[in-house]
């Protein structure tokens, strides 16, 4: 194989050769109603720069197998990080306690000639110490910008992967991932209070965006702003109200509040908020939701998903009503409907399970500022932080990074500690407004479900959501 040739990382001299994974995976699964034996090589970098000196540079290389068998509901699974012929067979052997399949093997994924990435990678094309000087250059720029700037700290990070798929019907494909991300968080003080601001970008492509002056800049001045605008918040109210919700990364609020209860195997088991709702008004008219992996660089796509099933648009809910669930291969086939590309694991020590990629709401006809003007008591939320939710009843619970005051249409001041309660299954149907300014997120989405974590998307228009409970501080 040739050395230019991404998947020599995991197939060449000494190691396994394609045609040995071939029969492997053959004779391994040869019991089983489905499964793959799934290869990846990743490398991955990271730096901080923090308190005006480099605190941490680490680079990592790693390399394995999973094996996986599925017959009926069962699931035999074990993984290795040495991709060898004879670790796969010692794996195959946890297979042997799976009741052999009684039906016909599951077809294999369609194949997809569509790959959305070039085999690149972003750790070789840009040396070290360029890299440490980024972070250097954003530090001194961001202390320059405002005296009450007391802290600075910068990360950039980036990751490629190689992935093969080999499946016991002769099906094979493969992937390519990259993913780089930069973070700028800045601590400002004035009159001994300090207030954070943070901001990220990233996606899936090589390091030059995140090297153009324009971008980091725009990082600093984004981060500096929410810490100055904090500097001036005060305690948030509490109670019911309406809220206005930002375009762009508030779409995380979706993503947990109704996104976490679409995934197939919540619905399969019934102990999901949405399950058995098929067909039904779960949204107000307008509220439309989709998951699509295949929007080329954003964070959460994948020309495959991680059992070879192509990515592509998967409609949830139209309209306000509910249309279907992500689904990884196993979910679908006991559901009696279609994979939708969303078979996804945190690496190759894990199986996969149904994960979102990229889940956004579409663009309405309002104007945002025609949707500020309509709230009379409420707030506006800019930015969240972190989230959760209860996939069996719904409910949901957001701090928010940056929110202000609205009274009369109007802006008032910003808001500390304000965090938003509600649950799922009504929030969609208490949205009153939707915007024309549907945006994806920066690419910064970190997803956890089941102690795996995945690289997703979210985005949304402005939101103007009727009767949200405000969990405040005054």
């Amino acid at each position: 194989m040739n050395q230019n040739d991404p998947r020599s990382f995991l197939y060449g001299e000494g190691k396994l050769t394609p045609e040995e994974a071939q029969a492997v995976a053959a004779k391994t699964l040869s019991r089983c109603d489905d499964g793959e034996l799934f290869l990846q090589f990743i490398a991955s970098e990271s730096f901080t720069f923090d308190d005006g000196r480099l605190k941490a540079a680490d680079y990592s290389r790693d390399s394995g197998f999973g094996l996986r068998g599925v017959s009926g509901e069962m699931t035999g699974f074990a993984h290795a990080n040495e991709i060898s012929g004879a670790a796969i067979r010692r794996a195959g052997e946890t297979l042997q306690l799976l009741d052999p399949a009684k039906g016909q093997p599951a077809p294999p994924p369609r194949k997809n000639n569509r790959h959305l990435y070039t085999d690149d990678s972003p750790l070789d094309a840009i040396a070290f110490a360029e890299k440490v000087r980024l972070l250097e250059t954003i530090d001194a720029a961001a202390r320059a910008r405002d005296p009450r700037v007391a802290q600075v700290t910068a990360s950039l990070s980036g990751s490629w992967s190689v992935v093969e798929i080999v499946r016991a019907d002769g099906f094979v494909a493969h992937d390519i991932r990259p993913l780089v991300r930069l973070n700028v968080g800045i601590v400002a003080e004035s009159n001994g209070r300090r207030e954070t601001g943070s901001f990220g970008m990233g996606g899936r492509w090589l390091y030059d965006d995140l090297f153009k002056p324009e971008n980091w800049n725009r990082a600093i001045d984004v981060a500096l702003g929410q810490a100055l605008t904090n500097l001036d918040s005060v305690p948030a109210p509490a109670g019911e109200m309406t809220v206005l919700l930002g375009p762009g990364w508030p779409g995380v609020l979706l993503h947990e509040a109704v996104g976490h209860g679409l995934e197939g195997d919540f619905n399969r088991k019934g102990t999901s908020a949405f399950s058995g709702r098929i067909g039904e008004r779960v949204g107000a008219p307008g509220v439309t939701v989709v998951d699509d992996g295949s929007i080329a660089g954003r964070r959460g796509s994948l020309s495959i998903d991680d059992e070879g099933t192509p990515t592509g648009e998967t409609v949830l809910i139209e309209d306000g009503i509910l249309k279907g669930y992500m689904q990884d291969r196993l979910n679908a086939r006991l559901m009696g409907v279609e994979p939708t590309g969303n078979g996804r694991r945190e690496d190759y020590a894990h199986a996969p399970m149904p994960r979102m990629t990229n889940t956004f709401m579409r663009a309405g006809n309002d104007d945002p500022a025609e949707l500020l003007g309509r709230v009379k008591n409420g707030i506006y939320a800019k930015s969240f932080g972190g989230g959760q939710v209860d996939i069996v009843s719904g409910k949901f619970v957001f701090s928010c990074t940056e929110a202000y005051k609205v009274e009369n249409g109007k802006l008032g001041a910003p808001i500390k500690g304000a965090t938003l309660i509600g649950d799922g299954p009504s929030v969609l149907t208490r949205v009153t407004g939707i915007g024309n300014d549907m945006a994806l997120d920066e690419g910064v989405g970190v997803c956890g479900k089941g102690g795996q974590s995945v690289p997703a998307g979210v985005g949304q228009p402005t939101l103007l959501i009727e009767g949200l409970t405000v969990g405040g501080t005054g």
